[in-house]
This record gives C-alpha cells, sequence and structure tokens, in this order.
C-alpha cells in the first residue's frame, strides 16, 4: 500500500525564492539536511537574508574575528528528493512580512548582544530545535507586530534552558523582533528562573539594547541580578538613565539585594533615599522589604519601628514581622505580634500558622500551642503541608511525642520533611531508639537521607550515653559524602564537644571547606562549655579575622567563656562589639551578660541589664538570683525569687539551687530550709543530688552538723558523694575531727580517685595538730598516685591575664612584687595585722609558718596588681581554690592602708574586700 503524499500548502502572495528560504528554515528547526541541490553557502545566505531589510546587500558586519557578508547572490531553487516521504521532519513555518521596516534590525544592539553574529549563531547552534519549538509555533508565522510578540512570548516560556532563551533571542533578531520591550521583558524574567545559579551578562546586555528601558523592565532585571550587579545597576540609574524615577518595586528588591551582603550599610543608605522619596516608607510593599532588611541584620528594634510606621499592613507584612522575629530568636515578641495581628482584625492565613508554630515550639508553651491547632481545625488550615510540619515540631519539642505521632501517623504518605521533624522529635526528647527505627524505615522504603535526616538524627540534645551511635552516624555521614555538607559538619561538631571529644570536634571543624558563622559558633561554644575559655576567646578572634560578623549566638557563647575565665575587661569588650555591631539585645544575650558581669565581679552592672530588660525568662531570673548568691547578697536572691513568683514565671530546679545557695552563703539557714521543702510540694520539682547537697552546705556552715548528719541518712541513695563532701568541708570549717572522718570514710568508698577529700582530711588533722594522720592521709593518697590541684590566682591588667601560684618567682617583675610584700606588711602590722599561722599546714616552726602564708598566691597576684593597675582602680583577682583564714584577714588590711577596693573570687564566691570590710562579714 503506497503512502499518500502530504503536500505543504502553498504560501500565496511569496515568491519562489522565499518559499526556498522557508523550507531551508523548516531543515534547521527540525535538523534535516538541505537537498543535495543546496550548498551549505547558498544556505547560509538564505537564511542570512530571510526578513532582510532593504538596502543592506553588500554590506559586512564584524564581530570579534568573523564577519558573514551579505550578499544578493541568488539561490537555486531547492526541490524535494522524490524518495523523501513527504512531511518528514518538518514544521510548518509561515515566512514573515516582507514589508520589514529596516528599524528592526539594527546593526549597532548585535555586538552588545552576542560574541559572534545572530546569523552565525543560528546556523551553528541549529536553533529553534524540535523539543522547544514542538506544539508551541503556529503553522504560520502572523504577520501583524501584536501577534508575532505574543508569538515570541509563547516561545519563551516554553524553554526550559538558557541555552534556548538564546536561540529565541538569536531568531528574534533575525526577524526584526529585538528590541522589543515586552519580549526583553520576558526573556530576563525567564533567565532568572533557568539560571543558576543567577547570572548578569545576558540580562544586562538585553537591557542595555534598549534606548529607552521603562521602569518595569528595570524592576525584573533587578529582581533577576546577583546582589553585586544590581546595586550597581540601581547606584548608575540617575546617569545613565535619568528618566527612570524608582518605584516601591525598584526600592523593594534593591534592598533585597542589600540584605544579602554582609554590611548593613549599604541597605541604611537606600533607606535614607526612601526617606528622601517622600512617603515611600509608609508603603506597604517598602515597609515590609525594609523589616526583612534590618531582621536579617538581627535588628530588632529597627524592623519593628519600620513596620510600625507602615499605614495598614496585610496579612503578607505580618507575616513577614513575626517570621523574622522567629529567626532572630525573639520567639515571645513573635507570639506577642501574632496576638496584636489578630486584635487588629487581620485575617490569618496557613503562612501566618507556620511562622508563629515553631515561636511557640520554641517558648515550650504547651497550651499556646494547642490553641494554635484548634485555631488551624476551626480555619481548615491543619492539613497544610507547612502547618503539619509545624505541629509535628511543637509537640515535639513540648515533650509530647504521642501527640506527635497522632499527628504524623494521620498524613497519609508523610514525606522526608515529615520524617525529618518526627526523628529530631524523637532525638530531642531522648527517644534514641524511636529516632534510629525510623531513620531505617525511612531508609527501607526508598527515601534516600538528606542532610537534615543526619541533622536530625544525631543526639545533639543528650548524647551522653550515646557516643557509639555518634560515631557509626558519623561513619554513614562519610560514607555517603554528607560530611561535606556544611550542616551536617556543623552539627557533628557540637555533639562531639559536648562528649568532651574536643580534638575530633576541632578536627571535623578544621577540615570544613568553607565556615558558616554557625560553625564558629559551634566550635566556640564547644571551647566554653569544656572550660577551654582561653581557646574560645582566640577562635572567636580569628572569626573576627576573617570578618565573620558575630550574631547572638556567638555574642552568648564568647560571654559564657568570660564569665568562666573571669575576665571582665574581655567581657566589656565583648559587650561593646555588641553595641557596636548593632546586635539586637534579645533575651539570651543579656541573660549572658548578666552571667558575665555576676561571675567577674561587677554585680551592679548585671542588675542594671536585668531591670533593663523588657522581656525575661526563666534563665534570665535564674541568673540574677545566682549572681546575688556569689556574692552573699541572699536576702536579695529571696526578694527577686519573690519576685519571680509574681510574675507568673515557674520555677525550675536551676531556680531552687540557685536559691539554696544563696541562702547557703548568707546564713539563711531557716528560709533556706522552707524553700526546700516547697520544691515538690508547691511546685511538683523533685530535689536532685545538688539540691540535697546544697542543704547539707547550708546547716554545716551554720555549724548544725548534727542536723546535716541527719539529713544525709534521710536523703535517697542517689543522693551521691556530693552531699559526704559538703559534710566535710563543714567539718572542716569548725574543726570537728570525728565527723570528718566518718564523711571521708563514705567518701573514699564512693569516689575513691578523688585527690580532693584526701587533701581535706588531712588538713583537718594537720588543724587540729595530729600531723602523723595528717602525713598517713597524704601517704595513702600518694600510694593511689593522687596528685593536689595546686594554688592558682590570676588577675587581668591591661587586658594581659597574669597567674601566680605559691611561692611563685618566675614572673618578669618578682623582684619589684616581693619588695611590694615587704613594705605591705611593715604598714599592715604597724595596723594591727597579725598572721593566722594555723592556716600553714605543716608541722614546722611558727617562724617557718610566717614565711610559709606571706608569699601565697593571692597576695602575690594582689601587690602586682597594686605596682601595675591604674590609681585607685579596684584590684579584681581569682583564685581556683577557697581563700585561706590568713589572706582573707591581710587583704581587710590591705584595703585599708591604699585605700584601694579589693574583689576577691575562690571556689566558692565573691569577697569584696573596702576599708577594712569584706561584703561575706567573716561567713564563707
Amino acid at each position: 500500500m503506497t503512502k499518500e503524499k502530504k503536500v505543504l500548502p502553498p504560501h500565496q502572495g511569496t515568491s519562489s525564492k522565499e518559499r526556498n528560504r522557508v523550507r531551508f528554515r523548516r531543515n534547521v528547526v527540525e535538523g534535516a539536511k538541505p537537498s543535495g541541490k543546496e550548498t551549505s553557502s547558498e544556505c547560509r545566505r538564505s537564511v542570512a537574508r530571510e526578513g532582510e531589510p532593504a538596502g543592506v546587500e553588500g554590506k559586512e558586519f564584524v564581530v570579534g574575528a568573523e564577519c558573514v557578508r551579505r550578499s544578493g547572490i541568488e539561490h537555486r531553487k531547492a526541490e524535494r528528493d522524490e524518495n523523501e516521504e513527504p512531511g518528514a521532519g518538518w514544521l510548518e513555518i509561515g515566512p514573515f512580512p516582507a514589508d520589514t521596516p529596516s528599524e528592526r534590525l539594527p546593526a549597532e544592539h548585535l555586538p552588545a548582544i552576542f560574541p559572534r553574529l545572530a546569523v552565525t549563531i543560528c546556523l551553528k547552534s541549529r536553533i529553534l530545535s524540535t523539543s522547544l519549538m514542538n506544539g508551541y509555533m503556529p503553522g504560520t508565522t502572523p504577520h501583524s507586530g501584536g501577534d508575532r510578540r505574543a508569538y515570541y512570548l509563547r516561545l519563551i516560556a516554553a524553554a526550559s534552558s538558557v541555552f534556548h532563551l538564546r536561540q529565541i533571542l538569536s531568531h528574534a533578531i533575525i526577524s526584526g523582533q529585538h528590541p522589543d520591550l515586552p519580549t526583553t521583558t520576558k526573556i530576563i524574567h525567564r533567565h532568572s528562573d533557568l539560571s543558576k545559579p543567577p547570572s548578569s551578562a545576558l540580562p544586562l546586555a538585553l537591557f542595555n539594547s534598549h534606548p529607552q528601558p521603562d521602569l518595569f523592565l528595570l524592576n525584573v532585571l533587578l529582581r533577576s541580578l546577583p546582589a553585586a550587579s544590581a546595586l550597581s545597576l540601581f547606584s548608575s540609574l540617575p546617569q545613565r538613565h535619568p528618566h527612570l524615577r524608582p518605584d516601591s518595586f525598584t526600592f523593594s528588591f534593591a534592598l533585597s539585594s542589600a540584605a544579602s551582603l554582609p554590611s548593613p550599610s549599604t541597605g541604611r543608605a537606600l533607606h535614607g533615599q526612601i526617606i528622601l522619596a517622600g512617603g515611600l516608607d509608609t508603603d506597604r510593599f517598602i515597609g515590609s522589604a525594609l523589616t526583612d532588611f534590618y531582621f536579617k541584620f538581627m535588628q530588632i528594634s529597627h524592623a519593628e519601628k519600620v513596620f510600625d510606621q507602615i499605614s495598614h499592613p496585610d496579612t503578607v507584612s505580618w507575616n513577614s514581622r513575626i517570621s523574622g522575629l522567629v529567626r532572630c530568636c525573639s520567639f515571645l515578641r513573635a507570639v506577642r505580634a501574632f496576638g496584636r495581628m489578630v486584635a487588629l482584625g487581620n485575617c490569618v492565613d496557613s503562612t501566618t500558622l507556620a511562622v508563629v508554630l515553631p515561636a511557640t515550639a520554641e517558648l515550650q508553651d504547651l497550651i499556646l500551642g494547642r490553641s494554635m491547632h484548634c485555631l488551624g481545625l476551626k480555619t481548615g488550615m491543619e492539613d497544610q503541608p507547612h502547618v503539619v510540619t509545624g505541629l509535628l515540631s511543637l509537640y515535639s519539642k513540648c515533650d509530647d511525642i504521642p501527640a506527635a505521632e497522632i499527628i504524623f501517623e494521620e498524613i497519609g504518605q508523610p514525606d522526608i520533611i515529615h520524617c525529618n521533624v518526627m526523628i529530631s522529635g524523637y532525638s530531642s526528647t531522648g527517644c534514641i531508639r524511636s529516632s534510629v527505627d525510623l531513620f531505617r524505615d525511612l531508609q527501607f522504603s526508598g527515601w534516600r537521607p538528606n542532610s537534615s535526616t543526619l541533622v536530625a538524627l544525631i543526639p545533639v540534645t543528650d548524647p551522653f550515653g550515646h557516643e557509639c551511635l555518634c560515631r557509626e552516624i558519623h561513619g554513614f555521614v562519610v560514607k555517603t559524602r554528607l560530611d561535606l555538607d556544611l550542616l551536617v559538619s556543623t552539627a557533628l561538631t557540637t555533639v562531639y564537644s559536648k562528649l568532651n571529644d574536643i580534638e575530633s570536634a576541632r578536627k571535623i571543624f578544621d577540615e570544613m571547606s568553607e565556615k558558616s558563622l554557625a560553625s564558629w559558633n559551634a566550635m566556640i561554644s564547644g571551647y566554653a562549655q569544656n572550660g577551654l575559655t582561653e581557646s574560645a576567646i582566640s577562635l572567636f578572634q580569628d572569626m573576627q579575622s576573617l570578618n565573620f560578623k558575630p550574631n547572638p549566638v556567638t555574642a552568648a557563647s564568647i560571654l559564657s567563656a568570660c564569665a568562666q575565665l573571669g575576665a571582665l575587661t574581655l567581657g566589656k569588650w565583648i559587650h561593646q562589639i555588641i553595641i557596636h555591631e548593632d546586635l539586637e539585645l534579645n533575651v539570651y544575650v543579656c541573660t549572658a551578660l548578666i552571667d558575665m558581669y555576676a561571675k567577674c565581679g561587677n554585680i551592679v552592672e548585671a542588675q542594671r541589664i536585668f531591670n533593663g530588660m523588657s522581656e525575661k525568662n526563666v534563665v534570665s531570673w535564674n541568673a540574677m538570683i545566682s549572681g546575688y548568691g556569689l556574692h552573699g547578697y541572699g536576702h536579695e536572691a529571696l526578694r527577686l525569687f519573690s519576685e519571680m513568683l509574681s510574675a507568673q514565671i515557674s520555677p525550675t530546679a536551676t531556680t531552687f539551687l540557685s536559691v539554696l545557695h544563696a541562702c547557703s552563703h548568707g546564713g539563711l539557714v531557716e528560709e533556706g530550709h522552707d524553700i526546700f521543702l516547697s520544691m515538690a510540694r508547691n511546685y511538683g520539682v523533685r530535689p536532685r543530688a545538688e539540691h540535697y547537697a546544697c542543704m547539707v552546705d547550708l546547716l554545716g556552715r551554720a555549724g548544725r552538723l548534727i542536723e546535716a548528719l541527719d539529713f544525709i541518712r534521710t536523703a535517697p541513695k542517689d543522693a551521691g558523694p556530693g552531699v559526704w563532701g559538703a559534710f566535710l568541708g563543714a567539718c572542716k570549717v569548725h574543726k570537728v575531727t570525728s565527723l570528718a572522718k566518718l564523711a571521708s570514710e563514705k567518701l573514699f568508698e564512693l569516689e575513691p580517685e578523688n585527690a580532693g577529700y584526701y587533701v581535706l582530711l588531712s588538713n583537718i588533722y594537720s588543724a587540729s595538730h595530729n600531723f602523723p594522720e595528717a602525713a598517713a592521709v597524704r601517704e595513702a593518697a600518694k600510694r593511689k598516685n593522687l596528685a593536689k590541684l595546686p594554688g592558682c590566682t590570676i588577675i587581668e591588667v591591661d587586658d594581659v591575664v597574669h597567674s601566680f601560684t605559691a611561692g611563685d618567682r618566675s614572673h618578669p617583675q618578682t623582684l619589684a612584687i616581693y619588695s611590694m610584700l615587704e613594705s605591705l606588711l611593715g604598714k599592715i602590722v604597724e595596723a594591727g595585722y597579725q598572721a593566722e599561722t594555723q592556716a600553714v599546714l605543716y608541722d614546722v616552726e611558727e617562724e617557718e609558718k610566717e614565711q610559709m602564708i606571706k608569699i601565697h598566691s593571692e597576695k602575690l597576684a594582689i601587690a602586682f596588681g597594686l605596682i601595675n593597675a591604674k590609681p585607685e582602680s579596684e584590684i579584681r583577682i581569682i583564685k581556683n581554690l577557697r581563700v585561706c583564714l590568713d589572706c582573707h584577714n591581710w587583704t581587710k588590711f590591705i584595703s585599708v592602708i591604699t585605700k584601694r577596693v579589693i574583689v576577691v573570687r575562690d571556689a566558692s564566691r565573691f569577697h569584696h574586700f573596702r576599708d577594712g570590710m569584706c561584703s561575706c562579714r567573716d561567713y564563707w
């Protein structure tokens, strides 16, 4: 059976030469070879002449090293091969109108757009491939300008690669369609969708090919360009395109680019231009962009001021504000903003619920979270995927795993995001087995775990007891090459730091090809948590040298290191950085500042910051109560505890521990005992081992040793060695040898490798002049290879930390220090000072005892401070052990004769010496 030939419809009103050119064009579109009767050069000339304006024959257009000569050579008639199946490889394209005006193809536009002549590109790249054109090109190319534009717009919308866009643009240049504003705008818009990462060469060339671009084209271009190119174009507008007056969209897109820069200075300059433009700062679109910009730089106060100037903010604007507050970790403000949004009558959509649910989860406010869930049910938005994810996270972080499991099971086909949230919920609540099981189910179901899956699986919250699992996960990460992922590497750094494996954490950190701010924060925090404060501070300085700007997490971590080290000067420097960088003083940063100032001896500044906080959480209250306790202000701590309860803040186990410590150092025995009893009875907080130890210390310091012993006997068996350690310390203070021996026997059973208990018992025997027993205890410790922790005192002068041990002569200023000690000793002896030689725990002559106590480390540090510190400035020292009785009395006299305030932080508390008096009132 013979196939019926398909005859192409004739082109009315066209010559045979034009039909031949159209036929060859169809061959180029479909990839078909030209017939044998058409030479390649003739075909090239044929395409070159397609739609050619009158009067350009014989001219040369030179681009780079290539030139194409347009000539008037006539083409021979191309005939179809009789053996060819009619219609094979053909796509019907009508000719372009013969009367195309010559202005459609200005020669000067071509070099600006392509490195080679568009005609050459059309031929060499076989433009307008079948996959692009099939189904989108009409049977006959439209003749009218409007139809022709629609024709190209459909092609641009169908493009699936940047290469396709270049083909279409080449075709538009040949046909005379370019330059055309709507077509160019559509190409740039589609280019931004297809070009990953965004590039600027082609969009800018297209924009510059228009002598009079309009504002809409400019806005589309700004939105599609990389940040640096967009801002450069925006700044050049007054010189290059003065007719373009930026509108709200122009400024918004420029602000979006400025938000991706490392510094907010460019965005602030744009904000100034917006204000000068007059009235635009109240525009809803610009207001939302400015709000988002300031949130990205953690400048919450600026963001909220800008938002408050928006006239009639809509739901999208409120969503941007709530989302920004959540990103800045201001969760309570986010919830309050949501409440204000609802109160003002704004509609709540699924995005609103999705952005406010994380804030509720971080606050662990289950009641509020359930209210949000009810709102979702009533409005029918609870089934939205992002709302479901938020609900899963909410119940997981509020430790309501059964509720999270119900929601998870109701999902018809949970995707990997739902599984990741559920795995994270299991891990964060300690359900490690469930998280591992779900991870395995995920693998068996065919889903490939991504970086978020591994981050969720790593038990960062509580890794203790799961070190083997952490290393197995690390091995899986390496095998799947996810160790190159920044999020996974940061999570591994965090978990190894918490497992006290700081070497592994640092190795992972050093192997990161690129480090994010979160990575720096994880390593700095790891050092601080492991007591390696100097390493934390050094790493922070390295981070600054690489122009990484700290965020609130960085500030909180490094302030914690300063608090442990007692480095007040360094802590003040960090405080200045926070102010200079305009970091938001959120609840976490303020709490870290309170803790730092309190532990560095400046309780007044800590109190000032606490009183100035607009938002306080339970950690903030705990830090201030603990600070009062460290400084011996027991009554102030109790007052603050009462205010906390009045503010409807539920106390935690840490709160009660801080209050009990304050009562212990302040001698408030009855008050402390009542608070201890109220823990479980009134607040449902079960006392832990440290609470029992604190109660023993409270009774023991007050000399009520029998009560303390009875209390120990009624304590749970899991109270541990802490209670006996506190009891042994009380026996030393009150020199009760018989009870001390009982306590030490218990401690040697519970913690036989702790050298501190042997030292304490030896000192008790020495203080009661039972030197043989003291020697026997020291010998027992020596047989066990237990070493005593040497006493050490540090002092910071001119940003440099100096360390001293007893009898230290290694300091460069040793001669001056010992000379100052002799001078001070003569003056205080005249004032009535007498050495407390009972502090010497060796059986030596009295005169030798006086020589031994004269060179204690705290005395050397104070003498150094008096030599080098500024006149009338405070002297601040930190001792790693409890200050001895003689040094305590000696410092009282020094504060009188030098008229200086001396602040001493020992192992248990602060001592503020002023005018011969100590803040502890000799109760320590």
